[in-house]
């Protein structure tokens, strides 16, 4: 005989049962009201909100009410009129706008995407609940389906297969491929497939969240732990248009200055200002280029933030204004942690002003970090924002331009590693939880000290590097991939990492080379540094009892590596400083998949141990130990070897030799890639270096583009048009160059009376160059060529707008 517990399931049970059963409903009416589209459930209602053509918001709303608020992720700006118009049929309605129709389906709220020409982009199976305030959706994923984004997290490029949650978080231990959390968390998913059209799915929720690619082979689940469910869909059709209009939703990165993409040196930590001093004479005279070194948190007073210790620094501004003069910046660490010290400024003035996060019921929240027992700025209010950024006056009235930020996940010494979740944030008059913002703390916190900067620097541009993040990020400062470790599959795995940070929109970033802990070797730190030369973030850093690594802690051989390979960052910044250019205006990445330039070939959607840098260079590291030959996959078109100029084909594998001071790189033919003419480095790259255009030559009957970006290299001048930008087309036959020389903006005045060209890897001997319709000799310009190398080279005078040059054979 059964018993009554196994007739009547218990309390939990019967709740489990409703949270499984938990639907929308069918939808019972529809109205439109400030631009957007409101579907009334059953239980709960949808808000579609057209953002432009190809981006649409989708939010769930639980208790039917309009709300249009957007988290500080979101750019208002990005919000523009759209032509859309409902229709209906017995079983749906249909948004339509002109590049996407939303299709609502009647019966149960399930939403589809089509594009214009009626070909379903994205199909969504169910919107569930899986507990109290656990929200979710799942869409349809097939057999062939990629999935690229997400930010930061390890393992490999294509993410299908994988799970990750979205919670900043200070990740010490070795970072493996079954980690789900790291710092930054960019909640941005691209769906490819190939002869498909591409889209992606930004969740705009600051809490805990997780996407999971794993758990069923058919599909893909979002789910929400805190708030609310609010994503848009962005469509392409091309992947590069997803990542543009993302980019645009979220924000595009201010260009930074030059200083910033060279060399930085760094450890934790360079103990006082006398070995500081020795270490940047030792990078001038050892010949290696180097911008900025790093001071880690020995350099403060017990770990105060904006302060030195006296005794170790004891005339900061002497040595900042020394290392100045030799072309050298000081980035200092600051916290987010202020100490509990009533003799103490930032602490008094923070809690007379209630500028520190409390629990609800007024206690302020206190921490063990650094120094100690500390209160934390809320950094979700604006005047917050603005005080803390007014401490910054500290650094820059010693002549600081940039600021490193850590810890800002939040990371606290306690079982949590964080902030009390129950901890409340005024969010600028919309009280939420810490559990509800904690992935937006990082973020504001470099907010508030870009903007900080910005105010007191007097229009040169401010450098900020954080280790915590969230979408928009990029609007603010660069990211490293934080506390990794000397090991060879740590610089493996720092590729797909900084390639997916870069397709969710934040191009400046990359990890410290050489490896943060443990202990690295000759060998690794030698290809690390050449692969890491060509990340945009470039900056070497280790942990205080690791052995040292900076380029000449090894033998002899391994400086001379590493300084070959600072040096050719240096020669190529003319290149990587338009790829800035390109990544400010459109959002494209700097360091860039090989999928997104060639998403027609099937070769590359999890290719991710070599990288292209713009369009022009492919670079393939060297990521195992002992390794002197690898393969390189070139993608369509031809490629030169940028150390032999051999040519060859692409659309097929080649095989790599590359002893210790070789790394595999390749320019695709035609490119042109602008260059320092001269092998050395001046402090400020600007209108007066040196800088030549090569020019890699075509295969005959081939035609090619390219532009150049310059401008003062320091301040905000370029924003009112002060900068130059020249766009270059070439056609490549036989016997015969023809290259179009055009300045889109000429807004830059230059000392520069010649500009330098140069062909490399021609394929005829050129016996007469003409300009319009003289000769180059007679239009005050001249030529040479160097038959050994097949190098042509030109001297233009540098006084036109546009400019035809032919060279035949």
């Amino acid at each position: 005989m059964q018993t009554s517990e196994t007739i009547h399931p218990d309390k939990g049970e019967l709740q489990a049962a409703a949270k499984r059963d938990w639907r929308i409903g069918a939808i019972q009416s529809v109205r439109s009201e400030q631009g957007v589209y409101l579907f009334r459930g059953e239980n709960a209602s949808i808000m579609l909100q057209p953002v432009n053509e190809n981006v649409v918001r989708v939010k769930l709303l639980l208790d039917h009410a309009l709300a249009l608020k957007t988290t500080i992720a979101v750019q208002q700006e990005a919000f523009a009129a759209v032509d859309a118009r409902l229709e209906e049929t017995p079983e749906q309605y249909k948004l339509v706008l002109s590049a996407i129709t939303v299709v609502v389906h009647k019966s149960d709220a399930r939403i589809d995407f089509y594009n214009a020409g009626g070909e379903l982009i994205s199909s969504e199976e169910e919107l569930y609940r899986a507990g109290r305030g656990e929200y979710g959706v799942r869409k349809s994923m097939e057999l062939h389906s990629h999935i690229y984004g997400l930010g930061e997290k390890t393992s490999f490029l294509d993410k299908k297969g994988e799970k990750y949650d979205m919670w900043n978080s200070d990740v010490f231990d070795p970072h493996v491929p079954e980690i789900e959390c790291l710092y930054v968390s960019i909640p941005f998913l691209i769906h490819f497939r190939y002869d498909q059209p591409a889209y992606g799915i930004f969740l705009d929720n600051p809490g805990r969240s997780s996407f999971d690619m794993r758990s069923d082979g058919t599909s893909y689940k979002i789910q929400i732990n805190s708030g609310t469910l609010d994503y848009y869909f962005v469509y392409g059709p091309e992947l590069k248009d997803v990542v543009q209009r993302y980019s645009g939703l979220t924000g595009r990165m201010e260009l930074p200055p030059a200083w910033a993409i060279g060399y930085h040196q760094s450890r934790y930590s360079y103990m006082d200002q006398e070995e500081v001093m020795t270490l940047a004479g030792s990078f001038r005279e050892k010949n290696i280029p180097c911008d900025v070194i790093y001071l880690d948190i020995h350099y403060m007073d017990e770990y105060r933030v904006f302060t030195f210790d006296p005794v170790r620094f004891p005339n900061p501004k002497k040595m900042i204004g020394e290392l100045a003069e030799m072309g050298i910046k000081i980035v200092p660490i600051v916290d987010p942690g202020v100490k509990k010290d009533p003799e103490y400024a930032p602490y008094v003035e923070g809690t007379k002003n209630d500028y520190f996060c409390r629990k609800l019921e007024g206690e302020v929240f206190i921490g063990n970090v650094w120094p100690g027992a500390s209160a934390f700025p809320d950094f979700t209010e604006e005047q917050v924002r603005s005080w803390w950024g007014e401490q910054h006056r500290y650094y820059t009235e010693l002549g600081i331009h940039g600021i490193w930020n850590d810890m800002n996940e939040p990371a606290v010494f306690n079982a949590s590693k964080t902030m009390d979740l129950d901890v409340v944030h005024g969010n600028d008059g919309d009280m939420k939880t810490h559990r509800e913002l904690h992935n937006l703390y990082g973020m504001l916190m470099s907010m508030a000290t870009q903007q900080g900067l910005k105010r007191q620097l007097e229009g040169e541009r401010p450098f900020v590097l954080t280790r915590a993040g969230y979408a928009g990020i990029q609007k603010y400062a660069a990211t490293w991939t934080g506390d990794n470790r000397s090991f060879w599959e740590h610089l493996a795995m720092a590729i797909p990492m900084v390639l997916n940070l870069g397709l969710s929109g934040q191009p400046f970033a990359g990890p410290d080379i050489g490896g943060f802990a443990h202990h690295t070797t000759p060998e690794l730190l030698a290809r690390w540094t050449q692969a890491g030369v060509f990340f945009p973030y470039c900056r070497n850093h280790s942990v205080l009892e690791s052995i040292r690594q900076e380029p000449w802690a090894f033998d002899p051989n391994v400086e001379d590596v590493c300084r070959k390979y600072i040096r050719l960052r240096y020669r190529l910044l003319p290149y990587l400083y338009t790829q800035f250019y390109e990544a400010h205006k459109t959002g494209l990445p700097i360091m860039r998949p090989l999928i997104l330039e060639y998403p027609g070939d099937r070769n590359v959607f999890n290719l991710c141990d070599q990288f292209l840098v713009g369009t022009s260079l492919l670079v393939a590291p060297i990521v195992r130990p002992s390794t002197e030959y690898r393969a390189v996959y070139l993608p369509q078109g031809e490629w030169i070897d940028y150390w032999t100029g051999e040519r060859h084909a692409g659309g097929r594998t080649i095989l790599a030799h590359a002893p210790i001071d070789v790394l595999p790189l390749y320019v695709k033919a035609g490119s042109i890639v602008p260059e320092l003419a001269e092998d050395r480095w001046k402090p400020i790259l600007n209108e007066q270096a040196n800088v030549a255009l090569s020019m890699y030559a075509g295969a005959p009957g081939t035609a090619s583009s390219g532009r150049w970006y310059e401008d003062d290299a320091r301040t905000y001048a370029y924003e009112n048009g002060v900068y130059n930008l020249l766009e270059t087309t070439a056609a490549f036959n036989e016997d015969k160059l023809s290259l179009q020389l055009a300045y889109r903006s000429k807004g830059l005045d230059s000392a520069r009376k010649l500009l330098q060209l140069q062909v490399k890897s021609m394929n005829f001997a050129p016996r007469a160059v003409s300009c319009g319709q003289t000769s180059l000799e007679e239009a005050g310009g001249s030529w040479s060529y160097d038959e050994q190398h097949r190098e042509l080279r030109l001297q233009v005078p540098n006084t036109f707008e546009e400019l035809e040059l032919v060279v035949k054979g």
